[in-house]
């Protein structure tokens, strides 16, 4: 690797791809202290935090390279050692956010290199956003929220603002573009510039660009921030003649490019031929999965024959309870303040659990410091912007080489060398499913889906006692040579029988980057025609990927959209407004049903877009109802009886409080008759359907069988006989609701498009949505047109979420096979 670099020595922007285990820190020093002597010149060595800084700086004493530690307050920094880096005598170690901040206080460098740099658009991005969290920053947030609140619907508002959330609003996020509505760029000015610090050092990075500022708003908090940094105004970044990017793994659909605002940033990649472990081995147990056992109890069980264990989750809640869960009666529970000036006390106890949460990276736990790590909950929405782009954008593709790299790092925390052996326990439902899509697997270097794929087989079909017995052959290797014998000789089989592919949208993703990095630079300096050329040219671009990419190209659209709306009104170009109309149409159409871009305030001069034919048949059907009279005690009665029933697990009441939700959002739901029917379908006309399988009496261990899987494919056919025609309408969907966290494989590979998983959970939510919805019907319908009533069904049911392409949105993000 070095003797590739040397090649290029003189190319702006070089990335290195060095797997753990190969000495990347390393290899990143030797190139610093060449460029430092061979140039004579001022050289950086910037790390994510200030823990890793002094490991880096720990390895550097050890190879009698001279570093200058420049972390923390610059004013505390130690005088000779800030003049050893300003005199070239030494290189400087500190942290990304000593380059990314307002004023820098390091004098300009040659080269900077960027270690972990995977981890780069954590720690750059949050450089350029605001984040007022509701419950650290309460005052701030209220008055965020007062800002922009002209842009939000009534009632989401009100959800907002009630000092209890209710079950339907923990995970909506909604995106506000404050440039679009009169006034609020000022007035989101005065408000953030009122802040103290830490805002205030924050808001200071993006004031002058506010205007091309995104604003993610959720009960849990408010985001502000530039999509991509803009890494451009700052002197300290941009004037370096080099910038070098070391990582365990760069991505191949751009994501690097668009952590650090950089574009054409060279990739030199490690080959990897063998078949022998580079990263020591893991054994993947998914407690979860196996059937009919108590997971918890199993997973205590295994963390007590490692003797500790590193607990890693996305939010700190859930790091300390499943640490604390984890442990044995007497071992310590340590957290981050425990651990904030190094992991090496952790690693010097006899038995412990630490829970961290977010740190999937610069963590070294090595050899018998700790056997094994867990993994709780999927760390892909880490920000505010990550949630929209997953949950509402449908735009994941942009994100999952970024969510993807977490688990990898995450899991190989105690691997840090090809001899190191570690169980690596997989906690949650959430991640369990994830590393059971194939999709995902696929996109993971051979060995770690022969790893997951081993870990999967041996937690299906079998019984807590095998696991178990497993768990110790794997960690008694020393004296027990089953492990050698048994599973070695497999894992090396499934290493060469699964090579690794890049999800489809990968080539789309990276082929557009550059174009999105000019666009936010024109945009944060108010070029919003050059932005807008830029964003169309994006949208092409993603377009290539199809439906893998169609989410992100719908936000690309509608970002075209905003900024060619403006330089049409600044220039006066009556003819660009109307082309900007189209666009939002464009946006809406590329997204199809529950479309986002639906509950976006409208541009000045702009009308809301008509509803689409299933919302409108809905919207027709519940009108109806209410013009021809309904007694208000009987709808009470119902939606209580179905919010009971959906509280149950008995079929026998279960089911029909399915059907009797499906009817108060305005279907023709029934339960088929016949046997191998499922449980209850939900029809807008010819529109859409929804074919409900549920399972509500599952146990919420092991997997979903295939017969489950092979009964749901057909449902759609059999609903399609039923009414007499030849196919299901576009986008109709077949619904498995289980508490299971997963799918048997072999359901996985022979799932039809069609088929979606969701928990009972989720359509509880659904539920008290309706419900809320039916409560504000019920009390404004008095004394109404037959269209005044369908223009209150329809912004009652929008404002909830439970217009048809609304619910089919909340049901459809979890398609049980790979591309569905």
């Amino acid at each position: 690797m070095l003797k590739t670099f040397t090649s290029h020595s003189n190319k702006a922007d070089v990335a290195l791809e060095l797997p753990t285990g190969t000495g990347k820190t390393l290899t990143g020093l030797l190139i610093a202290e060449w460029t430092r002597r061979s140039r004579r010149s001022r050289v950086i060595y910037a790390c994510p935090t200030q823990q890793l800084a002094r490991q880096v700086a720990a390895a550097a004493f050890r190879e009698g390279i001279e570093v200058a530690v420049l972390i923390g307050r610059h004013t505390d920094w130690p005088a000779s050692a800030h003049a050893a880096y300003e005199a070239a005598d030494a290189i400087a170690v500190t942290t990304y956010s000593s380059i990314f901040n307002s004023n820098p206080h390091l004098a300009e460098a040659d080269l900077i290199l960027f270690d972990d740099a995977h981890a780069g658009e954590q720690y750059v991005g949050e450089a350029y956003s605001v984040d007022l969290g509701r419950w650290k920053s309460p005052t701030e947030y209220i008055t965020a929220l007062d800002a922009i609140a002209p842009a939000l619907d009534g009632v989401f508002l009100d959800r907002l603002r009630s000092d209890q959330p209710d079950p339907g609003i923990g995970a909506d996020v909604r995106m506000v573009v404050p440039l679009r509505q009169p006034g609020m760029v000022s007035e989101l000015d005065t408000k953030l510039s009122s802040f103290s610090s830490p805002h205030s050092y924050r808001y200071s990075m993006i004031r002058t660009g506010l205007a091309s500022c995104l604003v993610y708003v959720a009960y849990s908090g408010i985001l502000v921030r530039p999509y991509l940094p803009p890494t451009h105004q700052n002197r300290l970044f941009t004037g370096a003649r080099q910038r070098v990017y070391l990582s365990a793994t760069l991505g191949e659909g751009g994501e690097l490019e668009r952590a650090f605002g950089r574009a054409g940033i060279l990739r030199l990649e490690q080959p990897d031929e063998s078949t022998a472990p580079r990263y020591g081995r893991r054994f993947f147990v998914f407690p979860e999965f196996v059937e009919g056992g108590d997971a918890a109890e199993l997973s205590r069980s295994i963390v007590a024959e490692a003797g500790k264990a590193l607990v890693l989750s996305p939010r700190t809640e859930t790091a300390m309870a499943g640490a604390t869960a984890l442990a044995q009666p007497g071992w310590p529970v340590w957290g981050v303040d425990q651990v904030a000036s190094g992991i090496d006390a952790f690693a010097m106890l006899e038995h412990g659990v630490c829970g961290l949460a977010a740190r999937y990276d610069g963590l070294d736990l090595p050899g018998d410091a700790c056997r094994l790590v867990a993994l709780d909950g999927v760390p892909d929405q880490d920000n505010l912007q990550e949630r929209f782009l997953q949950s509402r954008a449908r735009a994941g593709a942009a994100l999952a080489a970024r969510v993807r790299t977490r688990v990898i790092q995450g899991a190989g925390r105690c691997t840090r060398g090809p001899g190191d052996t570690a169980v690596v326990l997989v906690l949650s439902s959430d991640l369990s499913r994830y590393l059971t899509r194939p999709e995902v697997v696929a996109a993971l270097d051979s060995e770690l889906q022969a790893e997951i794929r081993f870990g999967r087989e041996n937690s299906q079909s079998t019984s807590d006692i095998n696991v178990l017995g497993n768990v110790r052959a794997f960690l008694h290797q020393h004296t027990d040579e089953s492990w050698r014998t048994q599973a070695e000789p497999a894992l090396t089989d499934y290493r060469r029988e699964m090579p690794q592919r890049m999800p489809e949208g990968t080539t789309a993703l990276s082929s557009c980057v550059d174009e999105e990095i000019q666009a936010w630079a024109a945009a944060t300096i108010g070029n919003w025609a050059d932005a807008s050329r830029h964003a169309h040219e994006v949208a092409r671009l993603a377009g290539t990927g199809g439906a893998d990419t169609a989410g992100y190209r719908a936000f690309w659209i509608y970002l075209e959209a905003a900024w060619a709306d403006i330089a049409a009104e600044q220039a006066g170009d009556d003819a660009g407004r109307a082309a900007a109309q189209r666009l939002i149409r464009l946006a809406e159409q590329v997204m199809g049903l529950g479309s986002w871009v639906r509950q976006m305030a409208p541009f000045p001069a702009m009308q809301r877009s008509a509803l689409c034919a299933v919302d409108a048949h809905a919207v027709s059907t519940v009108a109806t109802m209410l013009d021809a009279g309904v007694n208000q005690g009987t709808i009470h009665r119902r939606i209580a009886e179905m919010r009971s029933g959906l509280d149950q697990r008995d079929p026998a009441k279960y089911e029909p409080a399915l059907t009797e939700l499906g009817k108060l959002v305005g279907a023709t739901a029934s339960k088929p008759p016949g046997t191998g029917r499922c449980d209850s379908t939900w029809c807008w006309g010819n529109e859409l359907w929804l074919a409900l399988e549920a399972k509500s009496d599952h146990e919420p261990t092991g997997v979903v069988p295939h017969k489950d899987i092979r009964q749901a494919n057909d449902q759609l056919r059999l609903l399609a006989a039923d009414r007499g025609v030849d196919a299901a309408p576009a986008d109709s969907a077949t619904i498995v609701i289980s508490p299971k966290p997963s799918i048997h494989d072999d359901g996985i590979k022979g799932a039809e498009s069609h088929v979606h998983l969701i928990t009972p959970s989720t359509m509880v939510e659904v539920a008290s949505d309706v419900s809320s919805a039916w409560e504000e019907l019920l009390a404004r319908s008095t004394n109404r047109t037959l269209q005044e009533l369908r223009q209150h069904v329809a912004e009652t049911f929008n404002a909830r979420g439970v217009l048809p392409s609304q619910i089919h949105e909340r049901v459809t993000h979890d398609p049980v096979a790979a591309n569905g």
